[in-house]
């Protein structure tokens, strides 16, 4: 396999504006034994925000994860936040090791949780409903190897529609993954799988791609948030492992209302990348920004929650308007 092209120094774009207060939420927030507070859903529903987080608990001190479940947060502001005492969803029996990274969408009136599991035969991805965020019925689990499944707020001609990133390490080698579409006449039997964007389209990923945060719908295309890896052999200790080589970045794109899978624009430049203290150093994985929760606000400012370092969750905004703006159509 040839060497990969090394990504050249990245910088966020003006547009974005970290929250000056992050992380928004940290372990010492959470009631209970809690470690890793981060990649975490956010909706809002019957008037306040809520939130749904990966908690990998066990000891930063010591830095050692002992088991990972699903925590839950409301707030009535989106910045502020309160955690229930107790975890809203843990998975794990002989088949299912953990449950993790998850994203929250209401569509229709419900609550979809959309998640990660990691199985003793591959990761899956899945889909299930909710009506109080602590009992929830699966719809839907894909076969390994995928994950990163996001739903669209709503139906499309009649169906329901989702991105996704499956693993093809066969057929692309290495870490080649790219974002799919796929589409459901009830949110259990999905087909209809279609290319949405590929990495090697992606000027700062050398790596692999993936989906973010749920679509927005806006005037000009479905506003879509995806991260975008890049791996530098030359990089060396960036957290509790020996050796972390990748950088997490976001990027944004513009699919069509009608035809979700064809993309109309891109942002030809990261719009969030690691350069914050707690984006960078100190964390489980640093160098990553992993977006999983977006709020359109009625005053066009665009609310990305994203997990930091792997470590605490934060919050970033954009005018949708900007955004919009960086999407230009793709070149290759």
């Amino acid at each position: 396999m040839d060497p990969l092209p090394l990504i050249d120094e990245l910088h966020s774009s003006p547009i974005i504006h970290r929250y000056a207060g992050n992380p928004v939420l940290q372990a010492s927030d959470v009631p209970y034994n809690a470690g890793l507070i981060f990649n975490a859903g956010v909706c809002k529903y019957q008037g306040r925000y809520v939130m749904v987080f990966r908690n990998d608990y066990g000891s930063l001190e010591e830095q050692r994860i002992d088991g990972t479940n699903l925590g839950l947060a409301f707030s009535d502001d989106g910045i502020h936040w309160q955690v229930e005492p107790r975890p809203c969803l843990a998975m794990r029996d002989e088949e299912i090791l953990r449950v993790y990274d998850p994203r929250l969408v209401v569509l229709e009136g419900v609550v979809y949780l959309c998640f990660a599991l990691d199985t003793r035969h591959g990761v899956r991805a899945g889909i299930a409903s909710t009506g109080d965020f602590y009992h929830y019925e699966i719809l839907t689990l894909t076969v390994p190897d995928n994950r990163n499944i996001v739903l669209f707020p709503e139906r499309i001609g009649g169906k329901y529609h989702r991105l996704e990133r499956p693993f093809p390490v066969y057929s692309r080698g290495g870490e080649r993954f790219d974002i799919w579409y796929s589409d459901s006449p009830d949110l259990r039997y999905w087909g209809d799988e279609r290319l949405v964007l590929a990495v090697e389209q992606v000027p700062y990923a050398n790596t692999k791609i993936g989906p973010a945060a749920p679509p927005l719908r806006t005037d000009r295309g479905w506003l879509t948030t995806f991260h975008a890896v890049d791996t530098d052999p030359s990089r060396g200790k960036n957290g509790w492992e020996a050796a972390w080589r990748k950088r997490y970045t976001m990027g944004v794109m513009l699919l069509d209302l009608d035809e979700p899978w064809k993309v109309i624009g891109m942002s030809r430049e990261p719009v969030l990348v690691p350069e914050a203290e707690y984006e960078v150093s100190g964390g489980f994985r640093n160098n990553a920004v992993f977006p999983c929760g977006a709020i359109l606000e009625h005053n066009g400012e665009v609310r990305i929650y994203y997990g930091a370092a792997d470590t605490v969750t934060c919050l970033a905004t954009a005018q949708v308007d900007d955004l919009l703006d960086l999407c230009v159509p793709l070149t290759n």
